[in-house]
């Protein structure tokens, strides 16, 4: 292909009508004030959208326009080019046709980005048109920072060599420290972790190895592994910045911490653990720039959704969300207080740790060093005056009678119980020693819920089920299951090759009505839970995974994987 021509982007886009000539003014004004490039700004201005700019590029100069949510590069390809000369020249290799590549540009008029990409790659190159957001976004997905990470852990091993490590030398806050290779090494991993979406960053020695592992979509997924010496550096690092104590290898620590990534702050709790080869580190993240989802957001069934927001209203009693660490309970919960935070309310929180900031709303911090534990704290709520009260976990009798009394007498209370489904809870705060009356005359609802992952939208193709996959629906849906469609994700540069792209809830409720209470009176459990499975037949969270399975948003694997944690 011959070298492209230098092009006027304003004459080009007036000229295809995409552009006004007073919106041409008010641009050029702006380039001259700013610096920024012409393009940019119309799309800022929303004069015009990034898609509409490429495909004019791509009408003039008479080349392709790919758009990447339904192209799909090569990572091999795309690596031929290096990551640094990638997003410098905003450029990205397509395709290879007949010893040809074909390389996407941004901007195909850049003729020293074409210049230097065709010198780089020393091959004859055929150009096509690309946005700058889907390619800085691919280039973000395809150039992964495991060798880079890698690279600095050999750093770090070579630096420590076979000598011990010394706290001066190692953890220094002079104006070197930040050069250190361990602080380095740590920056890219937290770094790597933010851009694939980790939800927790797991170091674990191993007996000739260091293994770090990302907690993504709910998956545990290897990132690399190092030599085990750097493990202790590591380690010392974090707890140093955590303010643990750094002499103390023999017991469990909790802390937390805030790093800045990528210009946006993440709050970071981290919790240490001797083992048999050095203490594991497991950090959870947090990024504090992440909005609260609203209740709406959630991918609550309707159903649901409308007792939710019936039982968060009323004056008093309490509503539980329950699930496995991780399931997501405190995201529903905040976003129930969310919903519920007016100036005509006081709400206070109890937690640990406080995981989001909501303004407007008294949230205190749990700390057991100063003998600040959830029962002192929640009794000293309770004589603050409040309307609604958030009781991070109901961890033990002490608590969770606490928390029902003020349920009782006249408060809100919102929390959390680690139980398998809506059915158990009940049973599970009787068995706490919670007095049944108490249970009974409390108790407003239960929300059980699972996080489920989805078919990545990029690579979705349609399959049939398995045999016992279809007999697992069948047990669900009967014969209806062979009217279905199903799709799985085939794994792609969007998705990490996993298939999966995000996670979604699932749902049960279990509203405390009067023949629950009266069944929950009865001596007999057996009683309450026919009587709660009856109440809640069709609209369980298995069969809420199953809708989702037939919806083409996920697998069946995967809804069978998750709901069959536990057996009905």
């Amino acid at each position: 292909m011959a070298r492209p021509e230098k092009i006027r982007l304003g004459d080009l886009l007036m000229q295809q009508g995409l552009l006004t000539s007073e919106q041409l003014r008010f641009a050029l004004d702006e380039q001259k004030r700013s610096g920024r490039k012409l393009g940019r700004i119309v799309v800022d201005s929303a004069f015009v959208t990034e898609e509409a700019i490429s495909q004019a590029l791509a009408r003039q100069l008479r080349i392709p326009f790919v758009d990447f949510k339904n192209f799909n590069p090569s990572a091999d390809l795309v690596r031929l080019l290096p990551e640094s000369q990638a997003r410098r020249f905003r450029a990205i290799v397509l395709a290879e046709n007949d010893g040809r590549l074909r390389v996407g540009l941004a901007d195909p008029t850049d003729l020293q980005a074409y210049d230097e990409v065709a010198r780089i790659l020393r091959r004859e190159i055929d150009l096509a048109v690309v946005t700058e957001t889907q390619l800085l976004a691919l280039i973000d997905r395809v150039y992964q920072r495991t060798e880079e990470i890698s690279g600095l852990a050999k750093e770090l091993t070579a630096e420590l060599g076979d000598t011990p490590v010394e706290f001066g030398d190692m953890f220094g806050t002079g104006s070197g420290a930040e050069e250190a290779p361990v602080v380095k090494l740590l920056q890219t991993v937290f770094d790597e972790a933010l851009r694939l979406r980790a939800s927790d960053v797991h170091i674990e020695p191993q007996e000739h190895s260091l293994r770090i592992r990302f907690r993504i979509d709910g998956v545990l997924h290897l990132q690399t592994e190092a030599d085990a010496k750097i493990a202790s550096a590591m380690a010392l690092r974090l707890k140093l910045v955590s303010g643990l104590d750094i002499s103390e290898k023999r017991l469990p620590q909790d802390g937390r911490f805030v790093i800045k990534v990528r210009n946006a702050p993440v709050d970071v709790r981290i919790s240490t653990m001797p083992t048999q080869y050095g203490e594991s580190v497991v950090m959870r993240l947090l990024n504090q720039n992440t909005g609260l989802l609203g209740l709406d957001r959630l991918g609550l069934p309707p159903e649901v959704l409308a007792g939710l927001r019936r039982a968060i209203r009323r004056q008093n009693g309490m509503v539980l969300v329950t699930g496995p660490t991780g399931s997501g309970k405190t995201t529903t919960l905040y976003a129930a207080l969310a919903e519920l935070n007016t100036d005509e309310k006081k709400i206070i929180t109890v937690e640990d740790p406080v995981e989001y900031r909501l303004p407007g709303i008294n949230q205190v911090q749990i700390n057991d060093k100063i003998d600040l534990g959830f029962e002192r704290v929640l009794r000293s709520a309770l004589r603050q005056d409040p309307d609604i009260v958030l009781v991070g976990e109901m961890r033990d009798d002490t608590t969770a009678e606490i928390g029902m009394r003020a349920a009782i007498t006249g408060h809100m209370v919102l929390s959390t119980l680690h139980t398998n489904d809506v059915v158990s809870t009940p049973i599970r705060l009787l068995d706490m020693g919670v007095p049944r009356y108490m249970v009974a005359l409390s108790l407003q609802m239960v929300l059980a819920q699972r996080l489920l992952r989805l078919v990545c939208d990029n690579c979705a193709a349609s399959y049939q089920p398995a045999p016992h996959e279809r007999e697992w629906l069948r047990s669900e849906l009967g014969d209806t299951v062979d009217a279905q469609t199903f799709r799985y994700g085939r794994g792609c540069s969007h998705c990490g090759n996993t298939g999966f792209q995000g996670r979604t809830g699932i749902y049960e409720m279990l509203e405390m009505s009067n023949e629950l209470v009266e069944a929950i009176n009865s001596d007999e459990v057996g009683v309450f839970v026919q009587a709660a499975r009856r109440q809640m037949a069709g609209h369980t969270l298995r069969r809420d995974a199953v809708r989702l399975a037939c919806a083409g948003r996920t697998t069946i694997d995967e809804a069978m994987r998750v709901t069959n944690q536990f057996d009905d």
